[in-house]
């Protein structure tokens, strides 16, 4: 799956508000490269059926083995070992016996400094190696998925080198003392520090994907379900949107068969929050993770491209309008290739006047119907234009209701079928004493 910069913008994954991200909302990283990494999952979503139901297995298989995470490999212990690994002090000459213990002894003595940070390093180092050790013997096994797997018999060739048994063995004995870790400073720093660091780069990657893990249990998120047809579907019940903090949840289905949803409702009855819960599941689905529902079944889909938050270009001298259309020209561009697309439109052709934009809003609607290979759904304050498109049987025409009690406005934020017929503009400049300041005005 693809989307360009304006649609994830659009639906908020990555945001300048990082409060209102997705990817914040989700992130559950205990380090920051595990952090970046998991960005990466997120600015590229996966490819075919195949590679995201192997996702979803390894997030499964960490959930379940969940309570035998190693904790003791923490942010700390990765910046500790990487920092010790970069160390411009120079490590105790490769010395044996008595001439070992005369140097560390004198390293000890006249560079404590030193010392102390070589030992306190070297703790974590042990920590690091100790955490990798338990992974690969409660983690990696025959039926390990193939995505954990191969981070982790990567980790377990690493973790073969004779001088880490060694030092695990003597830290076991309690007979890691300071000649030893002056001894092992020596070997890591010289020999290892390539594989050290990898080990590093490993545990981030392995953190990235149990922080994924973590957000599907900590919000109760549902794996979703591909199906193999070629045909684009989307089938979800009570799927809602995760970043609001009290969501109401929609039963959604579009199909071949009626591919097309016409969305009406008066400004803040919950039309753009509802596009955006539709992509961010089904980009959720694209990464492997749970989705914010009770359960969903979908089609692969090679994009997803919105029109929601469309600017003006003053720099370039381009108009609100002219943006406009060069966002719906690009998507006509985008999904004419053939594949499945998932097209989210909020409030087209905002930028011109009402006949101006009924009639182009009809034109766009009827070329874009004509599309077999993609699932729409627009919205519009444009009730009208739903009169002249009754007939074409692939439309559904679903609506937020809201009420006028007391000149108070209600929400329900229901999603029901039909079209909405409040026009409630006036009762909000009134609502808002606008009329009222404007009859003061002397």
């Amino acid at each position: 799956m693809q989307l360009d910069k304006t649609s994830y913008y659009d639906l908020s994954i990555f945001n300048r508000d990082e409060e209102f991200s997705l990817f914040h909302r989700l992130d559950f990283t205990t380090t920051s490269g595990g952090r970046e990494y998991m960005r990466q999952l997120f600015s590229n979503p996966l490819q075919d059926i195949q590679s995201i139901e192997n996702r979803q297995r390894a997030l499964q298989y960490i959930l379940e083995k969940e309570n035998s995470w190693p904790s003791i490999i923490s942010n700390g212990t990765v910046v500790v070992v990487e920092n010790y690994m970069e160390a411009q002090i120079e490590p105790i000459s490769n010395t044996e016996g008595l001439a070992l213990y005369i140097q560390a002894v004198i390293n000890k003595t006249l560079y404590a400094p030193d010392f102390g940070f070589i030992k306190f390093s070297f703790t974590q180092l042990v920590n690091l190696l100790k955490g990798f050790r338990s992974f690969i013997n409660v983690f990696n096994a025959d039926d390990t998925p193939k995505i954990l797997k191969t981070l982790l018999d990567r980790a377990q060739h690493l973790l073969s080198k004779k001088d880490f048994y060694e030092i695990l063995k003597a830290d076991e004995e309690g007979t890691l003392n300071f000649i030893g870790i002056l001894r092992y400073d020596n070997y890591i720093r010289k020999r290892h520090k390539k594989v050290i660091l990898e080990l590093v780069t490993l545990y981030q990657q392995l953190d990235a994907f149990y922080a994924m893990a973590k957000a599907i249990r900590h919000y109760k998120l549902e794996f979703p379900r591909f199906s193999a047809s070629s045909r684009p579907v989307v089938k979800a019940t009570q799927l809602y949107h995760i970043i609001l903090q009290e969501p109401v949840a929609y039963d959604v289905q579009l199909d071949e068969a009626s591919h097309f949803m016409f969305l009406t409702g008066a400004n803040m009855a919950g039309k753009t929050t509802f596009i955006k819960a539709v992509g961010v599941a089904v980009f959720l689905a694209h990464i492997g993770m749970g989705v914010p529902a009770q359960q969903m079944e979908l089609s692969f889909f090679h994009g997803i491209f919105s029109n929601i938050q469309v600017q003006d270009n003053i720099f370039k001298g381009e108009s609100y309008f002219y943006s406009e259309v060069q966002r719906i020209k690009n998507t006509i561009l985008q999904i004419s290739n053939g594949k499945n697309w998932l097209v989210l439109i909020d409030e087209m052709f905002k930028g011109t006047n009402v006949e101006d934009a009924r009639n182009c809003s009809l034109a766009v609607i009827r070329g874009l119907l004509q599309s077999t290979n993609c699932l729409f759904i627009l919205s519009t304050h444009l009730y009208e234009i739903a009169e002249d498109l009754q007939s074409e049987q692939r439309i559904q025409f679903k609506y937020f209701e809201s009420t006028v009690i007391d000149d108070d406005l209600h929400f329900t934020y229901q999603l029901k079928d039909g079209i909405a017929k409040e026009k409630i503009g006036y009762l909000i400049l009134k609502r808002e004493k606008v009329l009222e300041l404007l009859s003061q005005i002397r």
